[in-house]
């Protein structure tokens, strides 16, 4: 497995796509594409990995990324299937100088922000309806009603998902160690992990899987792993009502509830109990 260099289909009279996604789970691979994603969740939730960053995802969320910045949705399988509208563009779709016109000025903080992606925290009715629409709209009337959703999107409150901007699209043989690495984690981070058993799976020694982790996702391994534990803890929180911080904590991952409300706070700023509480004000 690889980190692909993910071909968007294209019919040949298209140029802005919209894409439906509707199966148990999302795609799960690592992949990069030179297309600016703009997704909106419809069913599913999940983990989202872009980037050097870890986010959770549930339905009404809306998320942009950036041209050529990894990432990969983990859903996780339900009753019902995971669903998710996607528009991809490029900066060229419209022409190599279309975007720099004089009249898209105000659009240039979507441009700047969608490079390290972000997920939209304001307006989100207002651009779920606009994004929804687009299924149905053809031609000019798809055309003008993009270029407004790209305005609000400009106007909106964000919260960026990853502080790391890639050059470059990673090469096949670093894409695949990537892939074995996370598949790895995203199933077993509930468990022990140790430096040793995850540097032989990159064949690597310790040190070496050590830099090359830290040059490709700007953190150290194991603030990946936490990262990955705290934000399960916080879907836990989410939806799982009947589980005392004890248990969330177990099923994160942590040795110690002391860790884990260190940890827990050092990333989210609160503690697991006050973040709870948060989630009824």
């Amino acid at each position: 497995m690889k980190v692909f260099p993910f071909k968007i289909p294209k019919p040949i009279s298209e140029h802005l796509i919209v894409q439906i996604d509707k199966q148990p789970i999302f795609y799960n691979r690592l992949h990069q594409h030179k297309e600016i994603q703009i997704s909106y969740i419809i069913n599913g939730n999940g983990k989202l990995l872009v980037g050097d960053s870890i986010h959770h995802f549930s339905a009404g969320d809306i998320f942009v990324i950036g041209s050529n910045l990894p990432h990969v949705f983990k859903s996780i399988a339900a009753v019902e299937d995971a669903h998710m509208l996607t528009v991809f563009f490029t900066h060229n779709t419209f022409g190599p100088h279309f975007f720099q016109l004089p009249y898209f000025k105000d659009l240039q903080s979507f441009f700047t922000n969608a490079a390290s992606g972000f997920k939209v925290m304001s307006n989100k009715k207002q651009l779920t309806q606009q994004i929804l629409a687009l299924q149905s709209l053809q031609n000019l009337k798809r055309f003008t009603s993009f270029l407004e959703l790209l305005e609000q999107l400009s106007n909106a409150a964000t919260e960026p998902l990853s502080k790391f901007i890639y050059a470059k699209t990673l090469s096949s043989n670093e894409g695949e160690r990537l892939q074995e690495i996370f598949d790895f984690v995203f199933k077993n981070f509930q468990q022990p992990i140790v430096l040793d058993d995850i540097s032989k799976m990159a064949y690597m020694t310790p040190n070496a899987f050590c830099r090359f982790f830290k040059q490709r996702t700007n953190k150290t391994f194991f603030q990946f792993l936490i990262e990955l534990r705290v934000e399960h803890a916080c879907q836990l929180l989410n939806s799982k009502k009947e589980l005392n911080i004890n248990m969330i904590s177990d099923l994160s991952g942590f040795n110690s509830i002391s860790n884990f409300n260190k940890k827990f706070k050092k990333i989210k700023g609160l503690t697991p109990t006050q973040y709870l509480k948060s989630l009824v004000v």
